[in-house]
């Protein structure tokens, strides 16, 4: 019996507290959007080229007047939205959330936003940028603000697992700088097959990066010559021949034109298309 009335008095505790939040939850004033954040900058003439030599530091800071909200107080989230010029906000991309007022966003965070978005990279591009607020752990009751249209020039998000190319047989030549060097990605669904379409000048040469250091001075430590390849037994189109040029580079011998570079690691093979 005892046990019997215990069990009734903790279920009655259970309803008095569950019916007590009920009240409180009736009780609680409902919030409203009051006033839109106000985008105060950047404005409509700023223009910035990306670069990866200097992600780390920042390529401009969003300040804006605070959104209002009436009824029982609580955190606001502002939440830096971009898009294509001209698409009103169909399709926004985050570029970062805060509950500050203003937020300074580095070069590769804008980067990173304009390559998630589709913008061309290495083409300066219209963006629209704004900032929505909204509330709570869920983000209602959102609000948006004024929105102001940037330029901004943005650069590749090469893969770590990318070959290079340098040369003068390459549309770069025998420069890194300015994103000069041609990238050789990994096939998609590939581990040791690498291939790029590029325009090769005929009667020039180039060579083999395994890696980038994004310097002006390229990663040579790490590259491989004609005779590398050719030590190792790899099968070599014609096209390509030693150019004997004191570091054994590739040198192209077909006509300049758009080709097909394809390196199979597995089946130690070096083609054009």
């Amino acid at each position: 019996m005892k046990n019997i009335n215990k069990l009734l008095v903790a279920f009655l505790s259970i309803v008095a507290i569950s019916c007590t939040d009920d009240i409180q939850d009736t009780n609680r004033e409902a919030v409203a959007g009051v006033k839109a954040p106000v985008l105060l900058s950047p404005t409509g003439d700023f223009n910035i080229v990306l670069s990866k030599a200097t992600e780390k530091d920042v390529a401009t800071t969003f300040i804006w007047d605070d959104a209002a909200y009436s009824g029982t107080p609580t955190v606001v989230n502002y939440t830096i939205e971009i898009a294509k010029a001209g698409t009103k906000f169909a399709a926004p991309i985050v570029v970062t959330t805060t509950t500050s007022r203003f937020k300074a966003i580095t070069v590769g965070e804008l980067n990173s936003a304009l390559v998630n978005g589709g913008f061309v990279e290495k083409q300066e591009n219209l963006v629209d940028i704004r900032v929505k607020s909204s509330i709570g752990a869920t983000s209602s009751v959102a609000q948006f603000s004024n929105f102001f249209t940037i330029k901004v020039t943005s650069y590749r998000t090469p893969l770590a697992s990318s070959l290079w190319l340098v040369g003068a047989a390459t549309p770069g030549g025998w420069s890194w700088d300015d994103d000069a060097e041609t990238e050789l990605p990994l096939v998609i669904g590939q581990t040791n097959v690498y291939q790029v379409a590029v325009m090769l000048n005929g009667g020039e040469a180039f060579r083999i990066f395994l890696g980038n250091n994004f310097t002006s001075n390229g990663n040579w430590d790490a590259s491989r010559s004609y005779a590398f390849y050719a030590n190792a037994g790899y099968t070599i189109t014609p096209e390509l021949v030693n150019a004997n040029d004191g570091d054994f580079n590739f040198k192209y011998t077909g006509p300049t034109g758009m080709r097909v570079l394809k390196i199979d690691n597995a089946a130690k093979t070096i083609t054009l298309e």
